[in-house]
């Protein structure tokens, strides 16, 4: 989480006494997050349609890596801020916004940019903040939990009573699909590489039956069949790709649906899908991405988190 007081305790030059200026952590050079600097830079202003926003809390979440990195699908040009999601307040409303007003507190969606003291985006980003939500709390849920409703309900259709595989159970995402199919009566198999993280799982969200595919023994596909009676799971969340998407392919029970979120194993050298396998099945591989989703549907968006 990047608050306004970690960027105060890293600046090391004082605020120009004559035009304002802001703070942002930006990425200049491609290469890794402690390459990241902190620099002084004129504020935004909102255009038709945009907000101004007060930054009080940016989420950090694993595509800001890949982003400063250069590995992922969003290149911006250098040199630009990182941070997918903020938390904070209108400062600014631009021409032909309704549904706000200055001194709203917002969620904001930003892509990328929400490193910095002010944010301007466009105001269908926006959510309006739970009265009783912290700063911190809001800047860090909505793309793992946006994600993962977007990917279960909307793209995986997932019901009540079906068996779905979450990997990279302990990651982010991962622990909201947990949640979420909990919420919608799934029985969940959690996946993971790590047994302590696996075992604060359980306690946390009731999970039942857990997979470290780090360990020795049977491989993911034999461990997930004899989980299910030999089916396979309805519903495979893979934000991870690599040897575990390889798995995943071969433990889709009939009509099965893959969920292809991520690709944190290695998001260089992407899995290939062998296609005789979907049709074996007559499973489903479908592509999932919530930012694009959130950007071309603000409405359908908006209308998931008010579920």
């Amino acid at each position: 989480m990047v608050t306004n007081d970690f960027i105060e305790r890293h600046v090391e030059a004082p605020l120009p006494t004559g035009e304002k200026r802001m703070k942002a952590l930006l990425c200049k050079t491609l290469g890794e997050p402690d390459d990241l600097v902190i620099e002084e830079i004129a504020p935004p202003r909102p255009e038709i349609g945009e907000v101004r926003i007060q930054v009080h809390a940016c989420g950090v979440n694993f595509p800001d890596v890949l982003m400063v990195q250069g590995k992922y699908q969003v290149k911006p040009e250098l040199p630009f801020s990182p941070g997918l999601e903020v938390a904070g307040d209108i400062l600014e409303i631009g021409a032909d916004v309704k549904e706000f007003t200055v001194g709203d507190r917002v969620i904001a969606m930003t892509g990328f940019g929400g490193m910095r003291e002010e944010v301007v985006v466009n105001a269908s980003r926006c959510l309006a903040m739970p009265e009783t939500m912290d700063y911190e709390t809001a800047a860090s849920f909505v793309l793992t939990y946006g994600t993962s409703y977007y990917a279960l309900v909307d793209r995986g259709y997932l019901c009540s009573g079906e068996k779905v595989l979450v990997l990279g159970a302990t990651g982010g995402v991962g622990t909201a699909a947990i949640d979420i199919a909990h919420r919608l009566g799934a029985e969940v198999i959690a996946a993971g590489g790590s047994d302590e993280k696996l075992a604060k799982l359980k306690a946390l969200y009731n999970v039942n039956q857990t997979i470290n595919y780090n360990e020795e023994g049977p491989e993911l596909r034999e461990r997930v069949k004899a989980m299910t009676a030999g089916r396979g799971a309805d519903v495979i969340y893979d934000p991870i790709g690599g040897a575990a998407f390889q798995q995943a392919l071969r433990c889709v029970n009939w009509n099965g649906r893959i969920l292809v979120v991520g690709f944190a194993a290695d998001s260089e050298n992407l899995p290939k899908a062998a296609t005789n396998l979907l049709l074996l099945k007559g499973s489903s591989l479908i592509g999932v991405f919530w930012g694009r989703f959130s950007e071309v549907e603000p409405e359908r968006n908006r209308a998931n988190f008010d579920r």
